[in-house]
């Protein structure tokens, strides 16, 4: 190195002999891997919860969740955070990144990053005094070491600066052919060194290989092992056995190459074993401080994607790295949340050119997911679609379904586009459903048969809390449902199963349409007819609930060329289910927390 190289890294030549030549003690980790903080501070996106509210900075977390629906712009987050870290602000021109803010670095903490950046001079270089060479991922540049060691301390003051000199040689992104690699073959390095891999980390640190080799038991009932007998070379073996000591595995004796002879190449595993031991290594051994992961389930097994948000949440917070991921699986997510470390859980939308974000507050999905009617019903899988949909029972869900799905087929613009449709176990635990997505900013919307307007008190109330009706409007509203119920009863006949609002006399009936009108216009959703069984009453399907419902299937035909085949037409619950979609789709909704 040039001349004043010296002044600023007297710790690095030190950590590199300690790391060589003996085993680390405690004290002599900390000294190898001092605490860091993240170096993100603060993402800001360029719109908000709604287009009438400003973005809201996402304040880094040690892992930050993107969740949507398909065509949210979730990978694509990443890839603007990806080359906003690399390339610097002034390229990145971004649609939804505005601006990323860091966090400064402590002397030590360069020190030990410089470590693994700072290259010695090579014959052919000229290094100009108080220059040096920073080679990383294929890339040699000489700097001002001076200045490399004093632009991390305040990094917002020149920041194109410090992520072309500093920060991007410690972001990775990894999607699912690049985090398969990860398990290749790596060449064994120098072992009076610093290590230049993940896997010669990993070789030398028995603690770092330990704790991979824990988490691979945990997932897939064999030991990681780092197999240095093809000489020059390391691979990775997940082995019947955990081997009896370092020396049997770190060791080309011929008690090490029948240890390793005996356990399978990782080669011969599945994508899905390959992805998981692919990240797990980064995290706990690799060099970046920024991961960026495009979805981190794929190939996986759900209970091994929760495994995997569990590990990876825990390592993040243990190595203090910050973890960006894309994710659509539920159970990735509650691995994260359950593990305990802090989570960040952003909300992202896009339809019609308008795109929302949301920060949701992962304590309340911890929270939401305790309640067993909720972990039931799948209720976490509404983070990932742009719709929810609650209904009563099951039959009033798979009915109002099929017949979505008829509109997006034959009349797609009274469909309800990427719903999901959940039940709850009756009218009165629809609200316990609806009041928690809602405040998470997913469009629900409640679909209740005619009775919820026999309700009063808490039963009524409670209904309304769960549409997120403001108090002001309640009485009025208390006072319709009072008079429309007296009205219905008047007739002698039952609201319910003989038909709703149509028993009412014209006068009458306006007002009940009014009363169902308002509650509509906060997503709630009254049948006016009565009740499920109400609809398509020209088929002239007979029963109640699942009986009924396997009629009307039945007779609504399977076969969509078959002339008696249902398509969409006017009316029915064909323009009650567009109704809904109406409130769904619009972007300034009522009902919805702000």
């Amino acid at each position: 190195m040039g001349e004043g190289a010296s002044a600023y890294i007297p710790i690095l030549i030190e950590c590199q002999l300690v790391y060589a030549t003996q085993k680390p003690s405690e004290t002599t980790l900390k000294v190898l891997a001092p605490r860091q903080t993240g170096m993100i501070s603060t993402v800001y996106l360029k719109f908000g919860s709604n287009p009438d509210t400003p973005p809201h900075p996402i304040h880094a977390e040690p892992v930050n969740l993107f969740v949507g629906p398909n065509n949210s712009g979730k990978s694509r987050t990443l890839l603007e955070i990806y080359k906003y870290t690399t390339e610097g602000a002034s390229s990145s021109n971004g649609l939804i990144i505005d601006k990323i803010a860091f966090e400064g670095r402590s002397p030590d903490e360069i020190r030990d990053n410089l470590s693994s950046i700072l290259s010695e001079k090579q014959p052919n270089e000229t290094i100009r005094p108080g220059g040096a060479i920073i080679a990383s991922r294929g890339t040699r540049m000489q700097v001002d070491l001076k200045l490399l060691y004093e632009i991390p301390q305040k990094p917002n003051e020149q920041p194109d600066v410090f992520i072309q000199w500093y920060l991007r040689h410690f972001v990775i992104k990894l999607d699912g052919h690049n985090r398969i690699n990860l398990i290749n073959q790596s060449p064994g390095g120098d072992l009076q060194k610093n290590p230049q891999t993940t896997l010669q980390t990993l070789f030398r640190d028995n603690e770092k290989r330990k704790e991979v080799r824990r988490i691979g038991y945990e997932a897939f009932q064999s030991y990681f092992v780092v197999d240095p007998t093809n000489l020059g070379h390391l691979r990775i073996r997940y082995s019947p056995r955990a081997p009896y000591d370092e020396m049997e595995e770190r060791n080309i004796h011929e008690a090490g190459v029948a240890f390793h002879s005996a356990a399978p190449p990782i080669e011969d595993a599945s994508d899905g074993v390959k992805a998981f031991t692919g990240i797990i290594m980064e995290l706990i051994a690799g060099n970046p401080h920024v991961l960026l992961i495009d979805e981190p389930e794929a190939f996986l097994h759900p209970s091994l994607a929760h495994k995997l948000g569990d590990e990876v949440s825990r390592a993040a917070v243990n190595s203090n790295k910050r973890v960006f991921a894309s994710t659509h699986s539920p159970q990735f997510v509650m691995g994260c949340i359950q593990s305990g470390a802090p989570v960040n859980i952003i909300r992202l939308t896009y339809r019609s050119g308008v795109a929302t974000a949301r920060v949701l507050p992962s304590s309340e999905i911890l929270e939401l997911m305790k309640n067993p009617l909720l972990r039931s019903t799948g209720v976490l899988n509404g983070l990932f679609y742009e719709n929810v949909v609650v209904t009563e029972s099951d039959a009033d869900r798979a009915f109002y379904q099929e017949i979505n799905e008829r509109l997006l087929r034959y009349k797609p613009e009274w469909g309800i586009p990427n719903c999901l449709f959940l039940n709850s176990q009756g009218k009165h635990t629809i609200q316990t459903i609806m009041a928690p997505l809602r405040r998470l900013g997913i469009p629900t919307a409640g679909i209740v048969d005619i009775d919820v307007l026999k309700d009063s008190g808490k039963q009524w109330s409670g209904i309304l809390d769960g549409a997120n009706i403001p108090e002001i409007a309640r009485d009025a509203l208390a006072s319709l449902r009072t008079s429309v119920k007296s009205a219905i009863a008047a007739t002698g006949k039952d609201m319910k199963r003989d038909g709703g609002i149509n028993l009412l006399t014209e006068g009458d009936s306006n007002v009940a349409r009014s009363l169902l009108n308002q509650l509509a216009e906060y997503g709630l959703f009254v049948v006016p007819g009565g009740e499920l069984e109400c609809w398509l009453a020209n088929l002239g399907a007979r029963g109640h609930g699942p009986p009924w419902l396997i009629d009307i299937f039945t007779k609504m035909g399977e076969d969509s060329k078959h002339p008696d085949y249902s398509k969409p037409t006017t009316g029915d619950v064909w323009q009650f289910l567009c109704n809904v979609r109406g409130w769904l789709i619009d972007p300034h909704r009522l009902g919805i927390p702000s």
